[in-house]
């Protein structure tokens, strides 16, 4: 996997952390638990459920979350999240700047494109979220 690749989907990550994601990895499906950097900064590690994966550093990233594409969202969702975005541009300084993403992490939407880089699984329709 590319690096830069690697960089996104870990930074996708990481924002997400809060919100519960569940996970795909060769020992099965999982919540992302914590997301472990070394001091140098090369070397990364998930934890799924209780067991420590060092999922980041083969040629291949083994994990993937599962993400929903924008198009899935609903009209309420929608609705949502341009009434936060509008908060956010109506007064930046009284409101957190980020609320928006924050709310499409909350929901699993991959704002990203991860799916269509293979970094992403959809899970529209298996009900992982249920």
């Amino acid at each position: 996997m590319e690096k830069e690749n690697k960089k996104l989907l870990l930074k996708d990550l990481c924002a997400r952390l809060p919100y519960g994601v569940i996970c795909n990895t060769p020992e099965g499906d999982g919540h992302l638990c914590s997301i472990i950097q070394t001091v140098f900064g090369t070397e990364y590690g998930i934890n799924i459920k209780a067991t420590e994966r060092d999922y980041f550093n083969d040629k291949e990233v083994c994990i993937k979350p599962y993400l929903r594409p924008m198009s899935s969202m609903t009209y309420e969702e929608k609705v949502e999240y341009l009434n936060i975005c509008g908060n956010e541009m109506d007064n930046p300084l009284s409101s957190p700047r980020y609320s928006g993403i924050d709310y499409l992490n909350s929901i699993h939407v991959d704002y990203r494109g991860l799916i269509e880089k293979n970094l992403a699984l959809d899970c529209t329709g298996l009900h992982v979220y249920d």
